[in-house]
């Protein structure tokens, strides 16, 4: 018999300039342990989007378990973009990540509703964004030596 874990998840959405030092140093360790040390992927982590984005901070027994930040319109493509998604290696497999995508879709549509969101992933991926709503509109491409494709939502069309 399958059981059911209760995953309980404290959301945490700011702007830039109302995160904590504390919050944004946990922010920029967290993921340069994942996409630079985890992925053996050497790049310039910290690209200046975050003052313009806004960040979603997901915590379990008060440590920063996922995040992903939304990067207004206009500055990575055309409409809003979610991105830097990662759940930390301790909640991996929880379903924490599909918690975190579902409410990164959920703030992104209460600042621009009715706006296709785009995302660009990586590659192997592709189907876990698929699961809500996201298709891919470009060829894959290279991108710090991991193969990415841009996807979108359709006419602010979002699943699960």
């Amino acid at each position: 018999m399958k059981q059911t874990v209760q995953i309980k998840i404290e959301w945490k959405f700011k702007a830039f300039s109302e995160l904590t030092n504390i919050e944004l140093y946990t922010i920029l360790a967290e993921r340069q342990r994942i996409f630079v040390v985890e992925q053996n992927c050497a790049f310039q982590e910290a690209d200046y989007l975050d003052e313009k984005s806004w960040h979603l901070m997901g915590y379990m027994d008060r440590q920063l378990a996922a995040y992903a930040r939304i990067v207004f319109p206009g500055e990575k493509f055309n409409g809003p973009s979610i991105g830097r998604i990662i759940t930390t290696q301790k909640v991996r497999g929880t379903g924490i990540g599909k918690l975190l995508l579902k409410e990164a879709i959920r703030q992104t549509e209460k600042l621009y509703p009715g706006i296709d969101i785009h995302l660009s992933a990586q590659q192997h991926l592709e189907s876990f964004y698929e699961l809500f709503g996201f298709e891919q509109y470009s060829e894959p491409y290279d991108e710090d030596g991991i193969m990415h494709i841009d996807m979108k939502t359709t006419n602010g069309k979002h699943d699960e």
